[in-house]
């Protein structure tokens, strides 16, 4: 089948190996199950910050966890949502207590988000306990493991878009 003819077409692979294909299945399945496993994570997370904490909120404390107060239009644009629904969010977590805006100093007409100290403190709290899951799994492997663990998603990741 032409993959130009039909966008949805799974390319062959380059190099048709059988035993190459059957570990490259392998690994897809391992990754997706490692996802399966962050999203839970990260949803237990999510909870614990706050029982009706939806995954958009949660993605906003992170990054402001990052960086700090950052602009309501800057998060949006962050994220790759429109305006609108970044103020349904930011209004959202207000309510729940986990941010507050003020007027930015710098620019009068924007609106600065930040985390409350309370919000701080769970997602501080989350995310010691998920570092220590990660920690505690990998301490049991071979520091020579984990160097190459390391090495090989450093791998990974340069050859990603």
């Amino acid at each position: 089948m032409d993959s130009l003819a039909d966008p949805f077409a799974v390319a062959e692979p380059a190099r048709n190996d059988d035993a190459m294909g059957g570990l490259i299945d392998a690994v897809e399945h391992e990754f997706a199950t490692m996802f399966v496993n962050a999203r839970n994570s990260i949803r237990a997370r999510a909870v614990a910050i706050h029982p009706e904490l939806p995954p958009m909120g949660f993605k906003v404390l992170t990054i402001l966890s990052r960086s700090g107060a950052r602009q309501q239009g800057c998060l949006a644009e962050e994220m790759e949502v429109d305006k609108a629904m970044m103020s349904r969010t930011i209004k959202q977590l207000e309510g729940l207590g986990l941010v507050h805006r003020s007027i930015d100093p710098s620019d009068g007409r924007a609106l600065l988000v930040a985390m409350t100290d309370e919000a701080r403190t769970r997602f501080d709290a989350t995310l010691a306990t998920a570092r220590g899951v990660l920690h505690d799994r990998l301490a049991e492997w071979d520091p020579g493991e984990v160097r190459r663990f390391t090495d090989l998603l450093a791998k990974l990741n340069e050859s990603t878009i």
